[in-house]
This record gives C-alpha cells, structure tokens and sequence, in this order.
C-alpha cells in the first residue's frame, strides 16, 4: 500500500513540476505583439489590460460632411432663408437660416438637422417614419427562422 502511495505521489510530483516548466517556459519566450503599458492599478494587482480585437462601433449620428453642409445651404437658398454664399461650413449663418426656415414650415426651430427639416427641404427620404420597414423578399429572421414576409401578411 504505501509503495503505490509514494508511486502516486511521485506522479502527482510530476505533473506539478510540469505544469510549472511549462508556464515558465511560455513566460519566458518573447511574443511577436509589443507590450501594452498598464495603469497604476493594474501592476499592483498583477493583471495587464486587455484590448479588444473588434473595432469600436462609432455612437451617435455622424455630421454632415462639407458637402452635405453646402447642398443644404442651397436648399435654403433657394426656399429664401439663407442669404450668403454656400461655405460648406455649419456656422451662424446656417443656423439662423435653418431656425427661419422651421419657423416658417411649423417645425421645431431649433436651427439643428432633423428628418422633418431634411423632407421639407427636399433633401431626405419621404418614407422615413410614415410606414413600417418591409423585409427584403426571401429573408428570415436570424431569431426565430421563419419567413419574415409570411409573419406580416
């Protein structure tokens, strides 16, 4: 009995001192990624910082670009609420402008782009909020498998 015991023992021995070669081994070899440096609180605690692989998704809607800018400056020209030169840039000029035109359409005069102001404009889509989405034909849903097109009729 105790010589299967030492024989257990001396395997168990083994595999520690295994395990332990091989996490000091992988420690010590260099890895191809540079280190990142790690806050104060982290070294105390031993951990390093872990970075996602996936892009971060951008939050919010995005601004207009200097070209979008200058296409609703001539939108307000033409309706008669801008008065200057398209610039590209959002500036006094344009959010008077626009604060006009809302005033003058029943909108919210608050000067900022919105989906109503857009319409009015003539610059953005006459579907958006009147009616609800429509699935691509042929689609399903990722939830449940089923047909999206059989579920609204």
């Amino acid at each position: 009995m105790r010589i299967a015991l030492r024989r257990g023992s001396v395997a168990v021995v083994g595999l520690a001192l295994s395990f332990c070669a091989n996490t000091l081994s992988a420690q010590t070899q260099p890895t191809s990624k540079p280190k990142t440096s790690t806050s104060a609180s982290s070294k105390t605690h031993g951990t390093t910082k872990k970075t996602s692989a996936r892009k971060k998704k951008d939050k919010g809607q995005m601004t207009p670009t200097p070209e979008r800018i200058t296409e609703i400056q001539q939108a307000l020209a033409k309706d008669g609420s801008y008065s200057t030169a398209p610039t590209g840039k959002w500036d006094e000029n344009t959010v008077d402008a626009m604060k006009k035109f809302q005033t003058t359409h029943a909108l919210n005069p608050s000067g900022k782009l919105d989906a109503l102001t857009l319409e009015k404009l003539g610059l953005g889509s006459t579907t958006a909020g009147v009616a609800e989405p429509v699935a691509p034909p042929n689609s399903t849903s990722r939830l449940t498998g089923n047909s999206l097109q059989s579920s609204r009729q």
